[in-house]
């Protein structure tokens, strides 16, 4: 049996593609350590979630940080991902000249149902290795919110959080490093029967 081999593509091979056209508009792509994924199809619970969020985080936030949803991040190890949710440090120029770096963010935010696993498996220890301090996944499945903090490498390489935290649709939550504020769950994930 023969193997295929996999084409990693640099973060320039990959803006590259997408300056000369490679990619439509209508693509849902990111790069993962190096290869091109697509990204699944959302459901109308991650949409509904997403609308919910985009108005909660919005009230919160106010000018105190940049949220930006559904767009990219760069990472040092070939990735660009493109988390639902980013809360990153103001910049003056609001990053015209860069997508945020790990430096700059604050939180990551994943809405999952059918991509539950892979934000665990893949997104999570890619967060952790890139020094992103908060990352949060919001389990449509189980109806609970997931944040991680405290990012670090194992004995053996490997990268996780050291800090786990269930929260159900009944709780709120603090944003990290933005003082007061804190999101009350329930305005956010769809109500069960």
């Amino acid at each position: 049996m023969t193997q295929t081999a996999v084409k990693k593509f640099s973060l320039e091979e990959y803006h590259r593609l997408a300056e000369i056209g490679f990619f439509q508009e209508d693509d849902r792509i990111e790069l993962i350590r190096g290869e091109i994924v697509k990204m699944v199809a959302k459901g109308t619970a991650h949409v509904f979630c997403c609308r919910n969020l985009i108005k909660e985080l919005s009230l919160l936030i106010e000018d105190r940080a940049i949220l930006q949803c559904q767009d990219p991040i760069t990472l040092p190890n070939n990735s660009e991902p493109e988390p639902d949710f980013t809360i990153a440090r103001p910049r003056e120029d609001r990053y015209l000249s860069h997508h945020p770096y790990p430096e700059d963010i604050i939180l990551v935010i994943e809405i999952s149902d059918s991509s539950l696993e892979y934000d665990r498996a893949v997104k999570l220890p890619l967060y952790a290795e890139a020094g992103i301090p908060h990352y949060w996944i919001v389990n449509l499945l189980e109806l609970q919110l997931e944040a991680y903090s405290n990012p670090y490498q194992k004995v053996r390489g490997d990268f996780d959080y050291s800090q786990r935290q269930i929260l159900l649709p009944n709780s709120s939550i603090a944003l990290p490093e933005l003082g007061d504020r804190s999101l009350d769950l329930s305005r956010i994930f769809p109500k069960t029967a």
